[in-house]
């Protein structure tokens, strides 16, 4: 490559080696911070707090890397070989340390990320044309002194690999792909815009299609599946699948999915911010819909309970908008509510809307609930209100017939004739509270008796929300998609039904949870040290508050154990020997931005 061999031509060949490592380390590194973004649903608030609360893990490194940098940029020519040195070693630990590995959600090269990719490289040739044009003749006498023939044209190649341009991009990656996201978001805007307006002549090319909405702080997923099961036993029914609740994961549904086949679509609406919700009901329009609870989830981005109600709201406020009810029971419109739910029967706000759960008072209430080798056997009851509910007409857009006597009637059609039980293989009192949900809209949608208990017979767990497994002799309680206070007190309840085994709590705590995080941690804690024999926590300083809790109540610390990744905590919890058959309980699975 050179022309003669000389000390300096070794530095500049260890410059060139260096500045290829730069380049690789700063590519591992971008990689890492367009997966957080991804993670945070492209969302620069949870990006940043990510950031945050990760700072030595994701910004030591390229702190560490500047600061050698202005180390080697001020005393350049008394410790220029010991800085190269000491870059060597942080670009091998760059690499190390945000090499691609195996992850708990994939990092996806979408067409979104293609789109910031680009713009990311655009940002660094902008970067590097601008430094070159004040540094280019450096980097021309440096390869001159070399003898390198052609050192003129090679002055730009060596300013492109070279620390001014690369550093740069190490030390500002972060910001790097937080601008690249801004730059891009009316792009994005444009083409989301574009998908929803695709997404809304699909809908509008089917006029009978029947849309239900399903939103609630916890149990819409559950809720949503249960009442697929129960209308496909009269219908054909599309609902968005896993967690698809997000307006484009929605429009992806319909786009990808919808076919003029459908007659009922049953669309699970998520929420994070204020007003979520309505942005999913502007283009989706319900026709009727499920609130299932109102907790408090995400309060770092809603940041009071307030604000979280009129976000959950705001789907029974498009139902009300698209069918008018008032006070009068109507066949259209339905609005259908978890009235066992302290906070939806505290801010009650449509009179027509019924309710259903386990409590007294419910217009569609579950009764004498027993738990047998089959499942857990319950009987339904209806209030004379629900009764009068089902004496309108079905609401029915595919021709079938329109009467509401096959369920009214007394019989076999009416689910609350005495002496019918519905079985379920699920266990636990909030599975037949959400499977009430589903049977009280199935009901009013013409589903009979007969053929809702034969699918509440079929229904089975919703994937990582309790679901129930079996390895051997030991026992899963796998509720890995849980993240709210209420929703832990459930399963922890749950696991308090095993009597006869050891029982084991794995657990890295609760997000998201804003100024309050730390209460409900120690609360969580606390709660599970009266019904746990073994805890497993993962992660020393996130679950320090629920060990703060644990001990509190005098937990055996003999029998409470910290584990820095689900791995170890993984591998502890089958070593365990309890001496009987055991069962645990999986609380959360944060992903790879926690």
């Amino acid at each position: 490559m050179f022309q003669q061999t000389t000390p300096d031509g070794y530095l500049i060949f260890l410059y060139i080696c260096l500045r290829a490592l730069w380049i690789l380390a700063a590519v591992f590194l971008l990689r890492r911070m367009l997966h957080l973004l991804q993670l945070s649903s492209y969302q620069l608030q949870g990006y940043f707090r990510s950031l945050r609360q990760n700072f030595l893990r994701e910004c030591l490194i390229p702190l560490l890397q500047f600061a050698l940098f202005l180390l080697f940029s001020l005393a350049a020519a008394y410790l220029q070989i010991y800085a190269m040195a000491g870059f060597v070693v942080l670009m091998v630990a760059t690499l190390i340390h945000y090499r691609p590995r195996k992850e708990k959600k994939p990092f996806v090269v979408t067409p979104r990320i293609r789109r910031l990719i680009f713009t990311i490289i655009a940002m660094i040739a902008l970067w590097a044309l601008l430094t070159g044009l004040v540094h280019f003749g450096f980097d021309v006498q440096m390869l001159a002194g070399t003898g390198y023939a052609l050192a003129p044209f090679a002055g730009w190649g060596l300013h492109l690999l070279g620390a001014r341009v690369w550093i740069f991009v190490l030390i500002f990656a972060p910001l790097l792909t937080a601008a690249a996201s801004l730059i891009n978001g009316p792009l994005e805007k444009r083409i989301n815009d574009g998908f929803i307006r695709d997404a809304q002549r699909i809908l509008g090319e089917q006029p009978r299609l029947r849309i239900i909405g399903v939103t609630g702080s916890f149990g819409k997923t559950s809720v949503k599946y249960y009442l697929t099961t129960l209308l496909s036993e009269q219908y054909n029914v599309l609902m968005t699948p896993e967690s698809y609740n997000t307006p484009m994961g929605i429009v992806r549904t319909i786009r990808e999915q919808m076919k003029p086949t459908h007659e009922i679509f049953v669309c699970e609406m998520g929420a994070r911010h204020v007003h979520d919700i309505r942005e999913i009901t502007d283009f989706v329009h319900p026709d009727d819909g499920i609130l299932t609870a109102i907790g408090e989830q995400h309060l770092e981005t809603f940041h009071t309970l307030d604000n979280i109600i009129a976000t959950k709201y705001e789907l029974l406020d498009a139902v009300e908008e698209k069918h008018p009810a008032g006070e009068a029971l109507s066949p259209e419109g339905r609005k259908i509510v978890n009235g066992d739910d302290e906070n939806i029967r505290a801010h009650m706000k449509y009179p027509d809307a019924l309710t259903y759960g386990l409590k007294e008072g419910n217009d569609f209430r579950a009764m004498d609930l027993r738990v047998t080798p089959a499942g857990t056997v319950f009987k339904v009851q209806l209030s004379e209100r629900a009764a009068r509910q089902l004496a309108l007409p079905v609401i029915d857009s595919t021709h079938r017939p329109s009467s509401g006597g096959e369920v009214s009637a007394k019989g076999e059609g009416d689910i609350s004739s005495a002496g019918i039980e519905f079985t379920t293989s699920l266990v636990g009192a909030h599975n037949v509270q959400n499977i009430m949900g589903a049977i009280a809209l199935a009901t009013l949608y013409g589903v009979p008796a007969s053929k809702l208990r034969r699918a509440v017979r079929r229904i089975e767990g919703v994937p990582h929300r309790l679901e129930l497994k079996r390895h051997g002799n030991v026992t899963i309680l796998d509720d890995a998609y849980n993240a709210n206070p209420a929703g832990a007190k459930t399963a922890l309840e749950t696991l308090g039904y095993f009597r006869d085994q050891t029982k084991i709590l794995v657990t890295p705590g609760m997000v998201e949870l804003g100024a309050r995080e730390k209460e409900y941690n120690e609360a969580f804690g606390a709660q599970a040290a009266e019904v746990c024999d073994y805890i497993i926590l993962v992660g020393e300083k996130r679950t320090a508050p629920i060990a703060e809790g644990i001990r509190g109540k005098g937990f055996d610390e003999a029998r409470l154990f910290i584990k820095k990744t689900f791995d170890e905590a993984a591998a502890l919890m089958y070593e365990i020997d309890a001496g009987k058959e055991k069962v645990i309980l999986l609380e959360n699975d944060l992903p790879d931005n926690y």
